[in-house]
């Protein structure tokens, strides 16, 4: 896979003059284009991702501070409205719905952060399923094998492979029961579900209402955080930590290891063994409750019934 460097490496280059907003976001497009970025992106936004790096590059050369986002890459999620256009959210029944009036919160957000929106991206149709698969408009290949083409997870399927494609510093995505995180954790992403509340979902297609949450993914956490910062509009309290000696850290076993391919128990358990070594105390809990997902869920759960009550209306 080829990463683009965190934020805090771009902005030094840039600072340095080694590298401009434009001239990334140039390469980025080229990228887009590429047979390794086929059904990635739904719809490329070229001339507004060239305007947003020019004026960064303008207000760089002013001495102007710029937010951490400014004339840099990041992609949107196809559930998302953008202004003048269907919000398809990767179907093919939206098609000659009325355009939005206007941009999704999120969206308007990334683009007062100056953020350079390059396209929007693949999903699952309707959000519905975290293999990230794609009939109507193709499947993004997962970058983390070259050789085998595998799921990249949904169903923010496109927003995963466009970070990990290096063609976005982030991606605006939505997570409901793991959109977020089950393609980031494919396509070694850092994924953040935030709170519900913490950003509008104003202007995002809705899946379950009592689930749906506006997030993003990035490749490093810092990077996580600041995409989470510009789409709630505030900072993050994050408590840091110097290390992890005295962190009580809780393995549940039930469940969560059924069926788990051998290679990923042996990362798992070299983790937790790095993880004990550094000083944090491991305990292994059974909690057996887990073992009643199945049960609890078999009606459906929330989200199919309340995205049937919300397609019916």
């Amino acid at each position: 896979m080829t990463f683009l460097p965190p934020l805090a490496e771009l902005r030094q280059r840039i600072a340095a003059g080694a590298l401009t907003h434009e001239a990334l976001i140039e390469q980025v497009l080229d990228g887009a284009s590429a047979p390794e970025a086929a059904h990635v992106f739904t719809r490329l936004y070229p001339e507004a991702a060239r305007a947003a790096a020019r004026h960064a590059d303008a207000m760089q050369a002013a001495g102007v501070p710029l937010p951490p986002l400014a004339g840099l890459p990041v992609s949107v999620k196809d559930l998302y409205d953008v202004a003048g256009e269907t919000t398809l959210a990767g179907s093919v029944v939206c098609e000659g719905e009325a355009p939005a009036a206007r941009d999704a919160a999120a969206v308007a957000r990334l683009r007062r952060q100056g953020a350079a929106i390059v396209g929007k991206t693949n999903m699952t149709e309707f959000a519905f399923s975290g293999v990230g698969i794609n009939p109507h408009r193709g499947t993004p290949r997962n970058p983390a094998d070259a050789q085998v083409a595998r799921i990249p997870g949904g169903s923010s399927s496109g927003a995963a492979v466009s970070v990990a494609l290096g063609l976005a510093v982030g991606a605006l995505g939505s997570d409901t029961g793991g959109s977020i995180r089950i393609p980031a954790a494919l396509c070694g992403l850092v994924g953040f579900k935030n709170t519900q509340r913490r950003t509008p979902r104003d202007g995002a297609f809705e899946l379950a209402r009592s689930l749906d949450t506006v997030c993003a993914m990035a490749r490093t956490v810092e990077d996580c955080l600041a995409m989470d910062s510009a789409i709630a509009d505030a900072p993050l309290a994050v408590r840091r930590r110097d290390g992890v000696a005295g962190l009580r850290l809780a393995v549940p076993r039930a469940l969560m290891f059924d069926g788990a391919e051998p290679a990923v128990g042996r990362a798992v358990e070299r983790a937790l063994a790095r993880l004990s070594a550094a000083g944090a105390l491991v305990v292994e809990l059974p909690l057996n409750e887990l073992a009643e997902i199945a049960r609890i869920n078999a009606p459906g759960g929330f989200s199919p019934v309340e995205a049937a009550a919300d397609r019916r209306a």
